[in-house]
């Protein structure tokens, strides 16, 4: 399911990095560094995996001269990653490591005019999340905040005399008296929706606090929303960027979604509030607005508020619109209006006439600048890449992060002439490993129109031969087959082992025009499937692809998208693989949480008898189509994923079990939406490749049935760290 820009964003660094806490884990834990990885032939393996270090969040100092950075590794042995806090010349010269600690740390931001960065760690003594302070020279560390519920992320005012900041609070529990005298129960009562979220029961919401500086502690908190039952920064993914201050330092603006229980869950009617700080008032700055207004950011000035827009209540995936306020009047403007593509985060230029963004656009993320006054749009950066966290420097100059289907995050400066790499952290592992090329093709559909889609070739590519492929199903499901760098659905080890994979762009994925995004929503089982036969039928009359040998992977709609095609693919596939897919819809619109997805994409209600759009989606659910499936099929769940039950899976694994058909699941006790931790992430791919290579390589030994005495090595080698 889809969670916009962030969703994506996590999906490149695993979450536990991920969300406004920084990631912090146990001070108590083994301090991670760069593991040392026995590289086989030039063979990408899930161990290989583990083994990239991942830039996660960077900020420019005020000079652009200097660049402080997130980089985490992940340990096999420990079982998690750690994030520390890094800072180089914007040459990319003179890095230097500040931090060394156990956990990981985050939202940085600069301190001192550029003489030190405050950060997100994690208090040794309470084991809560503070904000603390070191120099750039990796010299005096001060804790600056002690918080008692501790900090989920922070923003200093432009004068540096106070700090805005989330902390989770306890609401108002009406039960409480039930429980009075029950310190061992573990029992929950529960009277709304929204019961749970994500991956957790909804216990605590976060709150923003106020509080005053000195430059050498935070004071005591203020609740701006004291009294108020709703939550800020939003779960499950928000953070810092909810917060946006005015330059003046006088008022601040903020986001939420104010709402609980069943309002909450059908709702994506988040709005922008101005605090006034001396007044101590909030004005609703995007009232009538029913969609989504997020990622505030003022103007240098002051003068003009930006900000992301969805104008459609309860769809999560519109079009995000750039608007424009200003504050004196609060007259607003879409300055996107005629642009058929949109932003996914913003920034000012330093003279405040244009904004740069990056964007979707045709299968690659680039990063453009727009004009606030003429909307003129140009193009800043390109490529067979993905930008993202974008920072600009000057008016025409940027630094942000560049990822692609064959490498991930690295620094890089872009001037809209040409753009060139500032860091060059996983360089030396690349250099050792084998690469499968990406090719752009466009592919026939039904319809008459082209389809973008990316064919990933294995290394030592022989177009003489003859290879297994593999159609990749996008989850979402409005999310872009764009150049992601994924550490679970990555194409180079899915190249690696042997795959030819493609990867198209069917109707839903950003990138394409709103029309073409937009299609998907009431029409599952529709023409976005119709769209990945023709990907299939494409891939299998390549004279490389062996099209009896043909396999369709995929999570979330994903998997349903897989078990939707295991009943209706006349024996293109001979092996599918479905990770926390929705499998039956009756049952998922009633198990999910964020209720606005599923009553928005599928189209209502399914006792809605007259309700024809919501009647069609539920006569497309997959497990009504079970009897004509006819491929072996492997099923991998989360117990831990609230969004898409684990339910789902298992019955799509019982259902194919009584059917009849060779089958396997894979049920993580201890995993949401996502395989986040790494041994879970290594057998996961284990699992993976074993099940393809036994149905789609007959007469080989799979994968990973024995381990190499090699991979044995390198396994070793991690676990003695």
């Amino acid at each position: 399911m889809n969670k916009t820009k962030i969703t994506m964003g996590v999906l490149l660094l695993p979450a536990l990095l991920a969300g406004c806490k920084g990631g912090v884990t146990s001070g108590d834990d083994k301090i991670i560094e760069k593991p040392d990885i026995q590289i086989n032939n030039g063979m990408i393996t899930p161990e290989v995996l583990v083994a990239f270090g991942r830039i996660n969040e960077i900020l420019p100092s005020a000079d652009g001269k200097t660049i402080a950075f997130t980089l985490a590794y992940e340990s096999i042995e420990e079982n998690k990653a750690n994030a520390e806090i890094y800072r180089m010349n914007a040459d990319g010269s003179e890095v230097k490591r500040l931090t060394t600690s156990a956990g990981s740390e985050g939202n940085l931001r600069w301190l001192d005019n550029g003489e030190s960065i405050a950060y997100i760690g994690l208090d040794p003594e309470t084991k809560t999340p503070q904000i603390f302070s070191i120099s750039i020279d990796g010299e005096n560390i001060k804790k600056l905040s002690s918080v008692e519920n501790g900090v989920d992320c922070f923003e200093f005012s432009p004068d540096g005399k106070m700090v805005i900041y989330g902390s989770n609070i306890k609401p108002y529990n009406e039960n409480e008296a039930l429980f009075e005298g029950l310190p061992k129960t573990t029992g929950r009562v529960v009277n709304d929706l929204m019961y749970k979220h994500w991956d957790e029961w909804v216990s605590e919401i976060p709150h923003p606090f106020l509080a005053t500086f000195d430059g050498l502690s935070v004071g005591e908190g203020t609740d701006i929303m004291k009294d108020e039952p709703f939550e800020c920064p939003m779960k499950p993914f928000s953070g810092a960027e909810s917060f946006a201050w005015a330059p003046d330092s006088k008022s601040l603006v903020y986001v939420s979604r104010k709402a609980t229980g069943k309002d909450y869950a059908f709702s994506t009617n988040s709005d922008l509030y101005l605090y006034d700080i001396a007044h101590k008032t909030t004005t609703n700055l995007t009232e009538g607005n029913p969609g989504y207004d997020t990622d505030p950011k003022f103007s240098p000035d002051g003068n003009t508020l930006a900000w992301l827009s969805m104008k459609t209540a309860g769809y999560e995936s519109d079009k995000k619109r750039l608007m424009v306020m200003d504050m004196k009047t609060k007259t607003k403007r879409d300055l996107t209006e005629n642009i058929d593509r949109w932003p996914e985060g913003i920034a000012w230029a330093p003279s405040g006439k244009k904004i740069f963004y990056n964007g979707y656009d045709g299968g690659t993320e680039p990063i453009f600048k727009i004009d606030v006054a003429t909307c003129q749009l140009d193009t800043v950066a390109k490529g067979q890449w993905d930008y993202e966290s974008v920072c600009p420097v000057s008016e025409d100059k940027v630094i942000a992060l560049r990822h692609s289907m064959s490498r991930p995050n690295e620094i890089c400066m872009a001037d809209g002439k040409q753009t060139s790499d500032i860091s060059k952290v996983n360089d030396e592992l690349i250099s050792k490993l084998k690469m499968g090329k990406v090719e752009k093709h466009l592919v026939p559909t039904s319809d008459g129109k082209e389809m973008t889609a990316w064919v990933i070739l294995p290394p030592d590519f022989d177009p003489n031969k003859k290879y297994p492929a593999l159609l990749y199903c996008q989850g979402g499901p409005q999310q872009a087959v764009s150049q992601f760098w994924s550490y679970r659905w990555n194409f180079m080890i899915m190249a690696a082992h042997g795959y030819v994979v493609i990867a198209p762009n069917r109707r839903g994925t950003p990138g394409f025009g709103e029309e073409w995004n937009a299609q998907i929503s009431g029409d599952y089982g529709g023409q976005n499937m119709k769209d990945y036969l023709a990907a299939t039928d494409y891939i299998a009359s390549q004279p490389y692809v062996d099209k009896d040998h043909i396999g369709a992977v995929g999570a979330s709609y994903g998997g349903f998208s897989v078990y939707w095609l295991a009943g209706h693919n006349d024996g293109r596939f001979a092996a599918l693989i479905a990770h926390a897919g929705m499998f039956n819809l009756e049952s998922q619109y009633l198990e999910t949480e964020e209720m606005f997805f599923v009553n928005h994409d599928f189209g209502g209600p399914f006792w809605d008898a007259n309700n024809a759009t919501a009647q069609q989606t539920y006569a497309n659910s997959p497990h009504r189509f079970v009897n004509n499936w006819t491929a072996p099929i492997l099923v991998t769940v989360g117990e831990k994923d609230y969004r898409i039950l684990a339910s789902q899976g298992m019955q799509a694994f019982n259902a194919a079990k009584m059917h009849g058909l060779e089958c396997e699941m894979l049920v993580f006790p201890d995993e949401n939406h996502w395989v986040i931790k790494p041994q879970n992430a290594i057998l996961w791919q284990r699992t993976f490749f074993n099940f393809l290579d036994k149905y789609l390589k007959p007469g080989t030994t799979p994968s990973y049935s024995k381990l190499t005495k090699g991979e044995a090595d390198s396994t070793g080698k991690e676990e003695k760290k």
